[in-house]
């Protein structure tokens, strides 16, 4: 007579309730199903740091993968003379692609990346990722996928900086960061920053958008009054 196989230890209830946060956070892994899920969430570490947090800087080995949970991270790439360009940004339900890149290739990283906000992220250790990424089908093509939209992403950046006019590029700005009332809590410096120019520029094409009665300005503060104007200028 057969002696039964012994029954599959179930992961933990702190592993399980952080492998459902993860299947609803990002769609493309919950399609692995659970047991991927468990195993990603039993390697994973859990981390919740305040805004203004260096995630990570350039030329610093990457300690992990990040599965963003809540909040947002700022990705910049600094210049010798002081400047900086904005990357991207990774937000809930989306990873950092340079992470995985410096993993996959033992690289350092090549830009740094700052909390904008409070985040909470899942971190799968460098060698567990790698595992990973070669045993389970599912996340292997999420990592390829989260590679081509970065790419994409970063092409229209490259795009924009090469063929747009300034003004262009700052109306297009402007609409994609505007909130529900139309308002961006940002410094003119700020905004500099994340659109790679200086604030002088920003400053000098702000008002002359408020002249024409497209934005009002405020202290650290910008609310785009005729959206339509900016979009048509940005499509220009």
């Amino acid at each position: 007579m057969d002696t039964p196989a012994p029954p599959v230890p179930s992961a933990p209830p702190a592993s399980q309730s952080l492998a459902r946060r993860i299947g609803a956070a990002f769609p493309t892994l919950a399609l692995a199903g659970p047991r991927t899920l468990e195993r990603i969430a039993a390697r994973a570490q859990v981390r919740r740091v305040p805004a203004g947090t260096t995630m990570f800087g350039e030329h610093q080995p990457c300690s992990g993968f990040p599965l963003v949970l809540d909040g947002s991270i700022r990705v910049v790439q600094h210049y010798p003379n002081g400047r900086e360009m904005q990357l991207y940004r990774v937000k809930p339900g989306e990873s950092c692609v340079l992470s995985s890149a410096c993993l996959l290739g033992r690289n350092q990283y090549p830009a740094s990346g700052t909390a904008e906000t409070a985040v909470e992220l899942a971190v799968i250790p460098p060698e567990d990722f790698r595992a990973l990424v070669v045993e389970e089908p599912s996340f292997r093509e999420y990592v390829f996928s989260l590679f081509g939209e970065r790419m994409a992403s970063l092409l229209g950046l490259v795009e924009a900086i090469s063929y747009q006019k300034l003004d262009q590029r700052l109306a297009s700005l402007l609409v994609k960061r505007a909130g529900a009332d139309g308002t961006i809590r940002a410094t003119h410096q700020a905004l500099a920053d994340e659109w790679g120019s200086v604030r002088e520029i920003v400053s000098r094409l702000l008002r002359n958008f408020e002249d024409r009665g497209w934005v009002d300005l405020g202290r650290e503060r910008v609310r785009v009054v005729d959206p339509g104007a900016l979009g048509d200028l940005a499509r220009s």
